[in-house]
């Protein structure tokens, strides 16, 4: 499908987030109700594979532990047997709150690099990766982090690979984020440099991460790691085992990176993702209904952003791939917010989209994929949230709960 291409993440989430971390608030925006409540999907298994849901009525829990990977980190990580549903990015706490929502995970950004970027957002130094802990805790959700730094020269330049400076405040950072998730000393998940991985599969000799050099070895604590991108891949795994051990960590790949999944899985294997705990995984990165009417911010070439059965088939058998090739559970992340609608388009904060209501009533499908849980929230401003969905997480997610996918 075409939305599978090399794309620019949000340009302004350094300065929206920055500006709002140091209020100690995450991302409010008001307004109204969704759209429409109809899906193209059907609701039949997309795998052709038996389903795994079940429950005990409203609690969101499963019996005994299963022997999956996917079983074996949510039991790592404090939650229940069943796939998860998390929220992140334009979910703001007082309103995950005043829903009396229970997610399972809340994502935030650490974005930027320099003065001004994520580790001075709060004092000490560092201090916003605590802030938003404690907030996930106070929820009951396992606090996820966005690592995005590689991007701090520009979406897909990777010229700071070799500047030693640059380098320099990148090692930096990673280190801080893993001190001051050890002063955390909970579970966490890490999501490391979405779309980087992508741009290096492009720009690689031979789409080979080991001809790509990279300053490494600047960094004391990773040494013994090569000069290439493996090593950065390799490093932020020892330093999370070393530092933060009780932190999950994943590596996300870019289905645009190369012409099969399998490519791409291929190539996530020699970067390193295997040594990982998780696989992040990507649908698109704003509701289909603001790249159909290009509004500001979506306009990216492109069509077949309102998914059909035959959309999640293709992803879902993808997403499959990657579990079984890398080895490791997968955690879709960033997933857009948008209502079900048969009119393309949409508004500001209120366009078109059909995930939220696909994965949470096809819960089972993402676990037959090798799937542990699913994290909704922006990839850009003015998209849908839970402030201007007319309640359909609320309402689907509490479904959900009430029969919940178990995992194997």
């Amino acid at each position: 499908m075409k939305q599978f291409q090399a794309r620019k993440r949000f340009s302004s989430i350094f300065a929206r987030t920055a500006a709002v971390a140091a209020a100690t608030l995450l991302f409010a925006c008001g307004g109204g109700g969704g759209g429409g409540d109809g899906s193209s999907a059907s609701g039949s298994s997309v795998l052709g594979l038996p389903g795994t849901s079940g429950g005990n009525g409203g609690t969101g829990t499963v019996g005994s532990q299963g022997s999956s990977s996917a079983a074996a980190l949510a039991a790592r990580m404090g939650k229940p047997q069943r796939f998860l549903s998390g929220l992140g990015t334009g979910n703001p706490t007082a309103s995950i709150q005043s829903q009396n929502l229970h997610p399972d995970i809340y994502d935030a950004y650490l974005s930027g690099l320099g003065g001004g970027a994520w580790q001075d957002w709060n004092s000490p130094s560092g201090a916003y990766v605590n802030v938003h802990a404690a907030k996930a805790d106070a929820m009951g959700a396992v606090p996820m982090f966005t690592l995005y730094q590689m991007a701090a020269n520009g979406d897909g330049n990777l010229a700071g690979l070799t500047d030693a400076s640059f380098m320099s405040q990148y090692w930096a950072n990673v280190r801080l984020m893993f001190q001051r998730l050890a002063i955390y000393d909970k579970p966490a998940f890490v999501v490391v440099e979405p779309d980087f991985w992508g741009y290096v599969q492009l720009a690689a000799p031979g789409g080979d991460p080991r001809q790509m050099a990279a300053r490494v070895t600047d960094n004391a604590d990773c040494a013994n790691q090569p000069d290439n991108v493996t090593g950065i891949a390799g490093c932020i795994v020892q330093m999370a085992r070393q530092y933060a051990p009780k932190a999950a960590i994943g590596f996300m790949p870019s289905r645009w990176g190369a012409s099969s999944a399998a490519q791409v899985a291929s190539f996530m294997r020699v970067v390193g993702a295997q040594s990982a705990d998780f696989v992040a995984m990507e649908t698109l990165d704003r509701d289909a209904g603001c790249f159909e009417a290009q509004a500001a911010g979506c306009t990216r070439s492109g069509s077949g952003w309102y998914w059909d059965d035959n959309a999640f088939r293709t992803h879902l058998a993808d997403a499959k791939t990657m579990h079984d090739v890398v080895g490791l559970p997968l955690v879709w992340w960033q997933t857009p917010m948008g209502v079900p609608s048969a009119t393309p388009g949409g508004s500001n904060g209120q366009w078109r989209d059909n995930r939220v209501q696909y994965f949470l009533t096809h819960a089972a499908d993402l676990v037959a994929a090798g799937g542990l849980g699913a994290v909704f929230s922006w990839g850009a401003s003015g998209q849908t949230s839970i402030d201007t969905d007319g309640g359909q997480y609320k309402r689907l997610s509490e479904a959900y709960l009430a029969s919940p996918a178990a995992l194997p």
